[in-house]
């Protein structure tokens, strides 16, 4: 069995996701870096990583959630930590009720929540077995403000928050449980969104919008501390204040 800890960073070919893998990487971590259609740039990242290997896998299908923490354990003998960053959304305004279909829930569903509940239960056994197992899931503003790409991306999100509480409560002590919720972060997801980055430049207290790595920092954070679960760390410049 590897010494060093072996991390799960779901859907982390690029954005947040890459952002995470790196810092984990950078720690001394082996990170298993996930994705299913972005396969070329998880394992252009992988291979920038020591140790670091690609796997493809849908966390939204329980098969292939379980195939991915299965395949972990068998490339590295243990599973430490679990990121569950896997996420999709729909940019549909709050008010256009006729948009959001039973499909588009359910889509925004399978892969945000069930998928972070199907991650956590299958890798559940290997960090109990870890002695200092943690799960980090990310959430969003959304979670706890009326805004968001969507109403259910941002129903999504508050889900994953409870489930952070609730989990944290079921797993201790063996396994901490831990959410970071982001406001406006500079991704390819959010290239479009030019008039809220001007807004939250203006009004918040930071005067600028995320990135990537501040994600990846409250991540680290919440996993290198060991007397902290249950907690959704905000991570949104002080926007909250405003």
């Amino acid at each position: 069995m590897s010494e060093k800890r072996v991390a799960v960073v779901t859907g982390s070919s690029s954005g947040i996701g890459s952002a995470v893998a790196r810092g984990l990487a950078a720690d001394g971590v082996r990170v298993v870096v996930n994705s299913v259609r972005s396969v070329d740039a998880g394992r252009r990242l992988a291979e920038s990583l020591p140790g670091a290997i690609h796997l493809r896998a849908d966390v939204a299908d329980e098969e292939q959630a379980r195939g991915l923490v299965r395949r972990t354990v068998e490339e590295f003998g243990r599973l430490d930590v679990l990121v569950n960053n896997a996420g999709t959304t729909r940019r549909i305004p709050h008010a256009d009720l006729a948009a959001v279909t039973p499909q588009v829930w359910r889509e925004i569903l399978d892969l945000n929540v069930v998928g972070t509940w199907q991650t956590s239960v299958a890798a559940m056994p290997h960090l109990r077995e870890s002695g200092a197992g943690c799960i980090v899931n990310v959430s969003s503003v959304a979670a706890s403000r009326p805004v968001g790409s969507s109403i259910p991306y941002a129903v999504s999100k508050a889900a994953i928050e409870h489930m952070t509480r609730l989990l944290a409560g079921a797993v201790g002590p063996e396994v901490r449980v831990n959410a970071v919720a982001p406001g406006l972060i500079e991704t390819p997801w959010t290239r479009d969104f030019t008039e809220i980055a001007e807004m939250t430049k203006r009004l918040t207290p930071l005067k600028r919008v995320g990135l990537p790595e501040d994600v990846a920092d409250a991540v680290l954070g919440l996993i290198r501390s060991t007397y902290v679960t249950g907690q959704v760390l905000l991570v949104d410049g002080g926007a909250h204040l405003v």
